[in-house]
């Protein structure tokens, strides 16, 4: 999902040509309810993350620590206990209440996260199998209630990042061997054959989720996407490739230029609570280094068109195991320092990711911080946040933000800020308060 994952590359991925100050690299535009990506990520559902529903994981904190991804989890259970339990968790998790819910809210995009197990398992990989029914219902709710999906490959064979929402905590092996390219690829193609079979509600697909530069050739990553757009191309011409830029700064893709690409989007990540100079901003400074997102999000755009593909309203990180199954937080300096901690020693984790624990001047500040978001997001071509719910991180679950009035209602409801457009989209201007253009 996020680690590590602030604005050093939102400026910069792809110089394609364009010609009258708008994205010329896009020859259509985003699904049923206009060009502005207004969306959030069903994390959690078909790759397991501990942070987002602990009680999957309750049961292992003291009885074995080490099952701390869907991997491990699997590997404990074996595979016929994995399976049943994976398959009430796919049943109940996501549902079609929340999707509708979602789409009462004004929400008009559904990231959906999968990992490559759900079309490819080896015979010495535990990770079971069974996601894709469950998957096209979940698509099939999300046209029902008019709204489009991006389907989003979110763990590759090796990790691509080393992160639990890869699939399996540890190293980076993804560009180790030639077999885990063919089966991300293949993972890459039965994505696109399920995006084939519903036209009118999927319109993107992301080839892969956050591939960690600190372990990756950058050669590699990029002959990566040149054969996922092939692959994807093959069997859905006319989706949109969303491709991650994978924590580079702009001058790393300075040189990435590839000529007749068409319906690409660039997704980057921005959270505020994973690394130290966010961290530490006051309220204040959260809200500036927002508007500065903003900026260049808006310049980019109008290179390539941008998604803020994962945000939230976190600005502490003591969500229980959001660092990781059975580790502590930097704000309360829990987490080792070999993690980037401590930040606040002696400072409390208590309250922090609850609502019911927050004062009004904190729910203004949320509120403020949200519409801060929107607006930055919505200079480029719009966002998704993380994560739809949660079991207990409430500045994570975006619906309970909004049924608490923490988040716009309709998403354009902005109470603090507003948008205004310049001809199109694209020319957005950053009117938020706290923001001086």
């Amino acid at each position: 999902m996020r680690v590590f994952c602030i604005l050093s590359a939102i400026i910069g991925l792809m110089s394609l040509p364009y010609t009258d100050g708008s994205p010329a690299a896009l020859s259509r535009r985003f699904g049923k309810s206009g060009d502005i990506i207004r969306g959030v990520n069903l994390g959690g559902q078909f790759v397991l993350e501990p942070w987002i529903k602990p009680s999957l994981f309750e049961e292992f904190s003291k009885t074995n620590p080490q099952v701390v991804d869907e991997w491990t989890y699997c590997a404990a259970l074996g595979k016929t206990e994995c399976e049943s339990r994976l398959k009430q968790h796919w049943s109940t998790w996501v549902t079609e209440s929340d999707i509708a819910t979602l789409s009462m809210m004004g929400i008009n995009h559904i990231r959906i996260p999968i990992g490559y197990w759900a079309f490819t398992v080896k015979d010495d990989e535990p990770y079971v199998q069974g996601q894709i029914p469950y998957l096209k219902q979940i698509i099939g709710w999300v046209g029902k209630h008019n709204m489009n999906a991006v389907l989003d490959l979110h763990g590759v064979p090796g990790s691509q990042n080393g992160f639990d929402n890869s699939g399996r905590l540890g190293g980076i092996h993804w560009q180790e061997t030639q077999e885990n390219i063919e089966r991300s690829l293949q993972a890459v193609e039965g994505i696109s054959r399920i995006a084939a079979q519903f036209p009118d509600v999927v319109d993107g697909i992301e080839v892969v989720n956050e591939p960690a530069i600190w372990g990756l050739s950058k050669q590699g990553i990029v002959d990566y996407y040149k054969r996922a757009y092939t692959t994807l191309r093959g069997i859905v011409p006319n989706v949109i490739m969303v491709i991650h830029d994978a924590f580079m700064s702009p001058s790393d893709w300075n040189d990435f230029n590839i000529a007749g690409w068409e319906n690409v989007i660039l997704d980057t990540h921005t959270y505020h609570v994973f690394v130290k100079d966010r961290l530490t901003l006051s309220r204040d400074g959260h809200l500036r280094a927002t508007c500065q997102d903003g900026t260049n999000v808006r310049n980019f755009n109008n290179r390539l068109w941008t998604v803020t593909g994962e945000w939230s309203l976190a600005t502490t990180d003591c969500a229980r195991w959001l660092n990781g199954f059975g580790k502590g937080a930097r704000w309360d300096g829990t987490l080792p320092w070999e993690m980037n901690g401590p930040v606040y020693p002696g400072a409390t984790c208590s309250g922090q990711s609850s609502i019911a624990a927050w004062d009004a001047p904190t729910r203004t500040f949320f509120r403020q911080f949200a519409e801060a978001q929107m607006d930055a997001y919505e200079a480029g071509s719009g966002w998704f946040f993380w994560n739809f719910k949660t079991e207990e991180a409430d500045d994570w679950n975006y619906i309970k933000l909004v049924q608490n009035g923490l988040m716009p209602n309709p998403p354009t409801d902005r109470h603090y800020s507003r948008y205004s457009l310049d001809n199109d989209h694209w020319n957005i201007k950053i009117n938020s308060p706290w923001c001086h253009e």
